[in-house]
């Protein structure tokens, strides 16, 4: 047994190297620099470099900004996390249904947003949804609707950023649930239809609740996928309009990167882990009440 551990600790040695250097060394490093005052000063020399403990979450919880990213962070979260799944479970009730034709030319199609570059799509999305010019108002004008200002509408401008998220990330979860789909026992369902079950009964009563699990995960996945909202927002939108595409990576992003707060940025990034872990808690915990973890 010793031999056979101690085997396991010298293959697995590289990756525990590797991870340690690449990840957490830094993260003991950013955790440090949250409780300093480090800025473009310290930059210059670290003699201005001060130690200022807690004082850069304190910062944080009172500067309104922040509970205003939070906001459009949870709102991304709430919305987007139900849309993404529903179309992930749709998209692939659709592809494993007997019904269905050309299902490798369509796992490919749907998939394919997924490993496209974000940065990319993102650009022609805002294209799309230009005011003037998009194909999006064009296509709405032959049933005579008005161009809408989507992206330059507050109240507009968050529902389209969540729309395109979900068309990228939607084919990820869909992979998933599809293997989960094609792992479900025949037989639960050829009883089913013997007993003159429904195609929505056989959704509800078998199909979901041992999808349980698989949902459960891509659930966590996405919605901690979600609460690191930034790229969407810097190349839509900029954060506008009237900041209301601002999200707390965006934020951290700005003090950190265009105010040099390197400090109070550290400190908003340690913030934002700690609600996605509770949120991540609160969700396995309910899983685990339902047996789905």
């Amino acid at each position: 047994m010793r031999r056979g551990a101690l085997a396991g600790w010298i293959f697995t040695a590289p990756a525990v190297a590797v991870i340690a250097v690449f990840f957490l060394l830094p993260v003991l490093a950013a955790f440090g620099l949250s409780l300093t005052d480090f800025d473009i000063y310290a930059l210059a020399s670290l003699r201005n470099l001060r130690f200022v403990g807690l004082d850069n979450y304190a910062a944080v919880l009172h500067m309104p900004l922040f509970w205003k990213a939070l906001g459009h962070t949870l709102y991304f979260v709430v919305v987007g996390v139900p849309l993404s799944l529903a179309a992930s479970l749709a998209a692939a009730l659709l592809l494993h249904s007997r019904l269905a034709r050309w299902k490798g030319f369509f796992r490919v199609a749907l998939f394919t947003p997924v490993v496209a570059t974000l940065i990319a799509v993102a650009v022609i999305w805002r294209y799309l949804f230009q005011t003037r010019y998009g194909w999006v108002n064009y296509a709405l004008g032959w049933f005579g609707i008005h161009p809408v200002d989507w992206l330059g509408d507050p109240r507009l401008a968050m529902p389209t950023i969540i729309l395109f998220a979900v068309w990228k990330n939607f084919g990820y979860n869909m992979i998933i649930i599809l293997a989960g789909l094609q792992v479900l026992p025949a037989e639960l369902y050829e009883a089913a239809r013997l007993e003159g079950a429904s195609a929505w009964a056989q959704l509800r009563h078998i199909t979901l609740p041992l999808l349980g699990p698989t949902l459960m995960t891509v659930s966590v996945l996405t919605m901690i996928g979600y609460f690191q909202l930034f790229a969407e927002p810097y190349v839509i939108t900029q954060g506008g309009p009237l900041q209301s595409t601002l999200s707390v990576l965006y934020l951290l992003y700005e003090q950190g990167f265009n105010w040099w707060n390197l400090g109070l940025a550290s400190a908003i990034a340690f913030v934002l882990f700690a609600l996605t872990l509770a949120v991540t808690w609160t969700l396995l915990w309910f899983g685990r009440r339902k047996g789905y973890a």
